[in-house]
């Protein structure tokens, strides 16, 4: 197979997925959204690569009388290891796009899928335990009741309305997923092409 360096387009849009991804790491990556009548303005709580900010202090106190552990960043160790992650596939974008190499696509292109799988399941495991793992001794508590939040979308817990939905870092992991297998399969055709 011939070896041709990729197209020029998809260095550009490497260079632009490989800054976007720095980006991430200092942006909110998703948003969890609580409203009830008794906080008409509603409660924002945001999580980062490596924290969590908003008015997750009041949530941590409302859920403290249903039983739910609190949220306090220091005890996730995905906080430790996902600013480093965004940076590593940051840094596989540039290198892809200096090099030319369409291998590095290919390569990147997997470990992120891998990556994004792993990263949402994670996150569901996390919700999965803080809405079933509750203190049974706790101020209110409703027989086989659990408070999951919603992974994506809405739901209702007790008189609290919820949305859980990616903020701007979100959506730029889920657009950088998009744009590599895009580009990946681009590539592996004009490659393909060339070798005839």
């Amino acid at each position: 197979m011939k070896t041709n360096p990729i197209h020029p387009w998809s260095r550009i849009l490497l260079i632009l997925l490989g800054l976007a991804l720095i980006i991430t790491i200092f942006v909110p990556i998703w948003s969890i959204y609580l409203s009830a009548p008794q906080y008409p303005e509603g409660l924002a709580m945001f999580i980062h690569a490596d924290k969590v900010s908003g008015e997750y202090a009041i949530i941590n106190g409302l859920n403290h009388y249903i039983g739910m552990k609190e949220i306090h960043a220091d005890e996730f160790w995905e906080f430790k290891v996902l600013p480093y992650a965004l940076a590593f596939f940051a840094l596989l974008c540039l290198l892809a796009a200096l090099l030319r190499n369409r291998i590095i696509i290919y390569t990147l292109t997997g470990i992120y899928m891998l990556f994004g799988i792993g990263f949402v399941f994670d996150f569901w495991r996390w919700l999965y335990d803080y809405g079933h793992n509750l203190n049974p001794n706790a101020a209110i508590v409703v027989p086989g009741m659990s408070y999951q939040p919603p992974l994506f979308g809405y739901k209702q817990l007790l008189n609290f309305e919820v949305w859980s939905y990616p903020n701007i870092g979100g959506v730029i992991m889920m657009a950088a997923g998009v744009i590599l297998i895009t580009l990946a399969i681009i590539e592996f055709r004009r490659a393909k092409n060339a070798s005839l």
